[in-house]
């Protein structure tokens, strides 16, 4: 593999020289001259950036800031000119002299515009694959660190849901559903041609929480636009890489012949909790304790005159407020400048950001430094050389929370509320296994520092007029330093007089790639068009891990872990390769019928040594029946395509890069001399996970194409899951990686674009998009329980989709007795582990969004609205708060209050006690809170549909006939609401949540999480 590396440098390395050097020879002959300027045809205001192309050749230009352009040619009058600008209709005109107006109309179809389809790009129309595409301006201007978290309801079959309201925290994306178990469900990020990692980096112990979104490296508003591919036809291209989908995205870039164009945007930002955690006051605790004491005593038999009572007066205790002390008005600040502009032979674009958002929960803060250089030169007319780089820095405070009882939300919700927050001699009071939040927020020590750089250089060279070379290569080369330190002022640190840890993570993605893409149009009047390439790719995947850890420090001042009175260390180092060839061919007659066709081989060292090869096919068609003559006298559409796809693709990541080998570990040692011993089975045929999906969809223009519609339905089957088996332990092992497992996606999606008003002064577009996914698990060797630190709520089972919970479905209160009634689903007449059933999922049925924007004159408007449907929460607040008095230190919620205390009361919430005889009796008081269902009741698992006002934005745009006085291009200020109203029946703080988001079999827990905030933020655009 390292001779291909040399070779492709050495053989682009030859084509560059040479070409270098042909184009030193002669001058070019100029025979003309040409002037103009590009307008819009409705507004008459120029369109600075249009490119200007004489057709047949490669000579182009871009028009200037005014929509000027000019350029000197070797063809002579008249010649044809192809006119573009994004948004507006291609045009053709021919130029017969000096000067020219070019008059484009804007385009109301997105059917022409020209997407970006993996290796090469097609206009819209003529595409048979399901990709959407979403434009860079959606995501930018925005408080949240991450693009893909803003593609929240902007793109049909597109799932996306933050884990918490941590600045720069984990989030769940998802293409289509889940396609597997044991390997990764995240699609393949794709960033100006390079291959990004998309691994957590963060070794820092977060409660089983995603503690990072490393997409967040990347700066919205570099974004050019976003491509999405769903289906095979589209995917397969990738081959291993793509079976949860790819995300494309494509960063800004210069023009040529355009001069340099400055922008500075900034916005400040304010956000507050829109609801706050709620706990029962003292006395109300106090009043409960001593019901669930009487209770406990009545189902006892005991004589409730020899009962004492914990607290006889409960009205008398005390309420100290910890909650409050959690909270903050958080500020975000976000300064940005870019350029950018062009030469006749050469671009660029060159982008500085800076973002420092705090958590609207104490301390936890985010802060990103990113720099960024896009550089274009054409050496000749046939020879291209360009690099696109990427530098991040990245500071991120870190604060556990979620199942880790020492955290700050924790140890601020759950202790009794009359407990005082600080003992008499004025330290930090501490109770239970909880520690004191206030200690918490202000001696903790957590800290990931990471370094990132993404980028790529390539050469392009056009042998021929429609064939053309690409050669590149890329790196995404990441280090993440986390140091922590808990200090004898927390309870971490307490025991062990001070603990300390120190772990360097770095991840290196290498990527080389050629592509040869063949495009030609022959035949009478171009009738038959060729879109063609094929490639191979080499693709280099370290890991490596450096961790210290030491306890016992002689003060608190001393952090390092060099320091520490006791020491160890730990380290590791994995490296995986990918050698990949493919091929498409896309194939259009008449503008009318398409069919494509592609092939990937893929061979990977994660696999077995008989089955490391892998072959990913895919085909499909398209008909644009728009274009019959028989549909065009309906006078129906403006545009119908129909389109159907079939393909394969894989899935490598999310295993270990040794998965298929025997491995043996240190450790086993005896009397005092090292040892190994097996730590892993071989598996010489372990291979890929393979995903088959069909596709059919349509695409409609109404209205002169005003009204667009875009429908999908798929049928996604994962089968040879890689997963982790049981085997006899007499074999040494519990588990065996292999082979086993199906998984089946399908769904339809709904995609609706209008534009209602399009008048000169007034404007009005609406997007609407609906996604609808089921996800079944059709084969699985065995359940597998988990989730819950051991109370395995989360279940995969045969027949039922992954994130499943298995609880005991309570049916009722007895309103007699004041005891819950569970399903008895044996009919056996006990409540038994055999009576726990799947009562729900966290996976939504449906999921949406509705934008609108609306400008007049120099005013625009917009909101976006995003829902949610048919998902569970477990609610693990309740879980551990709603407890009848079972939990001698955890205090309650105002729930319990809710409580069922005398015959006739009609509640969800059963009779307070703790008594634990007779744990099988259906309707007996052991089951309320303990017994055999051990408060694994469904009455804490919750409807976590969803509908929120996300966005409204309100802007003006100063006039240019002002602006021109100071000589700027423009100035844009806007105000913006974020998250404003959310319409939910859950019961948490946010339905918008998923604390055990660590483990993808585990989503839809609130545990102690960091809810979505609200956020004000002003801010400004300016160009100059």
């Amino acid at each position: 593999m390292k001779h291909l590396y040399k070779r492709s440098a050495y053989l682009l390395i030859c084509v560059l020289w040479a070409h270098v050097a042909a184009a030193q020879v002669g001058a070019p002959t100029i025979k003309s001259k040409l002037n103009g300027i590009v307008l819009d045809a409705t507004t008459k205001q120029p369109l600075p950036g249009a490119v200007i192309k004489i057709k047949g050749t490669t000579h182009s230009v871009a028009a200037d800031e005014n929509g000027k352009f000019s350029f000197v040619t070797g063809q002579t009058f008249p010649y044809t000119l192809v006119v573009s600008f994004i948004g507006f209709v291609q045009q053709e005109i021919t130029a017969k002299g000096s000067p020219v107006e070019i008059l484009l109309k804007e385009n109301l179809s997105e059917l022409n515009e020209i997407v970006v389809t993996g290796y090469s790009s097609q206009e819209r129309k003529y595409i048979a694959s399901s990709i959407t595409s979403v434009s860079g301006s959606v995501v930018q201007d925005q408080p949240s660190g991450g693009f893909n978290q803003l593609l929240q309801g902007k793109a049909t079959g597109v799932q996306v849901s933050s884990n918490s309201g941590v600045p720069g925290g984990g989030i769940t994306f998802r293409v289509r559903g889940n396609n597997s178990i044991n390997a990764s469900v995240d699609p393949l990020y794709i960033i100006d041609g390079v291959f990004v990692s998309n691994s957590d980096p963060i070794s820092a112990g977060l409660g089983n929480q995603q503690a990072s979104n490393p997409i967040a490296d990347l700066n919205p508003s570099d974004i050019e636009d976003i491509q999405i591919l769903k289906d095979a036809n589209a995917t397969a291209i990738y081959g291993s890489l793509g079976a949860n989908g790819v995300i494309i995205v494509t960063t800004k870039r210069g023009k040529r012949n355009t001069s340099a164009k400055i922008n500075l945007n900034s916005f400040q930002g304010w956000s507050t909790a829109i609801n706050k955690f709620e706990v029962a006051t003292g006395p109300e605790v106090a009043l409960l304790t001593n019901e669930s004491r009487i209770n406990t005593a009545i189902d006892k038999g005991e004589d409730l005159s020899a009962v004492v009572l914990p607290f006889p007066n409960p009205e008398t205790q005390p309420t100290y407020d910890r909650i409050s002390g959690l909270f903050r008005t958080a500020r975000t600040s976000n300064y940005e400048v870019s350029t950018q502009g062009g030469t006749d032979k050469s671009t660029y674009y060159v982008g500085l950001g800076y973002l420092d958002q705090e958590s609207i929960v104490k301390p936890s803060d985010y802060t990103r430094y990113s720099a960024r250089l896009n550089y274009d030169n054409y050496l000749t007319d046939r020879l291209k050389i360009g690099t696109s780089i990427n530098f991040t820095r990245s500071n991120r405070n870190l604060s556990g929370s979620d199942n880790n009882p020492q955290g700050v939300i924790n140890s601020a919700l759950f202790p009794r509320s009359y407990l005082p927050i600080f003992k008499e001699d004025g330290t930090y009071a501490r109770y239970g296994s909880f520690d004191n939040h206030l200690a918490l927020i202000e001696n903790l020590d957590s800290k990931a520092v990471g370094w990132r750089t993404i980028g790529n250089v390539y050469g392009e060279y056009s042998i021929v007029p429609g064939l053309k070379l690409r050669s590149s290569w890329s790196l995404d080369n990441s280090s993440e330093y986390d140091n922590s330190y808990s200090s004898t002022l927390i309870s971490a640190g307490i025991a062990a007089n001070g603990s300390a840890s120190s772990t360097e993570t770095k991840n290196l993605v290498l990527t080389n790639e050629q592509v040869l893409n063949f495009v030609k149009s022959f035949g009478e009047d171009g009738k038959h068009n060729i879109n063609a390439l094929v490639g191979n790719t080499i693709n280099t995947v370290l890991n490596e891990s450096t961790a210290a850890t030491g306890t016992g420090f002689a003060a608190n001042s001393l952090r390092s872990v060099s320091v520490a009175a006791t020491r160890s260390g730990t380290s590791s180092r994995a490296e995986s390769k990918l050698l990949s060839f493919f091929s498409k061919v896309s194939y259009t007659y008449n503008g009318k019928y398409t069919i494509d066709g592609s092939i990937r081989a893929d061979g990977s060292s994660k696999f077995g040594i008989n089955k490391r090869w892998g072959y990913f096919p895919s085909g499909g068609v398209a008909w644009r029946a728009g274009q019959e003559d028989f549909i065009k006298n309906l006078n129906v559409f403006d545009e119908l395509k129909l389109r159907a796809s079939l393909g394969l693709s894989g899935n490598q990541n999310g295993i270990g890069s040794y998965a298929a080998q025997g491995l043996w570990s240190s450790g086993a040692n005896y009397l005092e001399q090292p040892g190994i011993s097996p730590s892993q089975l071989a598996n010489p045929d372990l291979t890929w996970e393979t995903t088959r999906q069909f596709n059919v969809g349509a695409e409609f223009g109404f209205f002169k194409n005003r009204l667009s519609i875009v429908a999908d339905y798929y049928n996604k089957y994962t089968y040879d899951l890689l997963l982790n088996v049981p085997v006899p332990y007499r074999s040494g092992f519990a588990s065996y990686l292999q082979n086993y497992g199906s998984v089946r996606n399908k769904g339809f999606e709904l995609g609706i674009n209008s534009t209602n008003v399009a008048s000169t002064d007034f404007k009005w577009t609406t997007n609407f998009n609906i996604s609808f996914n089921n996800n079944k698990i059709e084969k699985l060797a065995s359940d597998i329980s988990l989730g819950a630190s051991g109370r395995n709520i989360s279940i995969l089972r045969q027949g039922y989709s992954v994130n499943s919970f298995q609880l005991y479905k309570q049916l009722y209160v007895d309103p007699k007795t004041g005891n819950a009634v569970y399903e008895d689903v044996n009919k056996d007449g006990l409540i038994t582990s055999a009576d726990r059933q799947i009562v729900g999922n966290a996976l939504p049925k449906y999921t949406g969004g509705l934008t609108n924007n609306l400008s007049y004159k120099s005013f625009d408007l917009s909101f976006f609205v995003y829902f949610q449907q048919g998902n569970k929460i477990m609610n693990m607040n309740d879980f551990f708060m709603v407890h009848g008095g079972t939990q001698a230190n955890i205090g309650f919620l105002p729930r319990q209050l809710d409580r069922w205390q005398k015959e006739g009361d009609i509640t969800d919430i059963p009779r307070l006690t703790t008594y634990s005889s007779n744990p099988t009796e259906n309707g007996g008081a052991a089951n309320n809170y303990g017994g055999n269902v051990a408060s694994l009741s469904s009455r804490y698992l919750e409807d976590g549909s969803f509908i929120r006002l996300k966005t409204l934005t309100l802007g003006y745009t100063l006039p240019v006939a002002v602006l021109k006085k100071i000589n700027i291009s423009r100035i844009r200020l806007y105000a913006q609401a974020t998250n404003l109203l959310t319409f939910t029946n859950y019961g948490g703080l946010d339905p918008e949540v998923s604390s055990q988001s660590n483990n993808q079999n585990t989503a839809g827990y609130d545990w102690a999480t960091v809810p979505q905030p609200r956020t004000f933020q002003i801010g400004a655009n300016v160009t100059f």
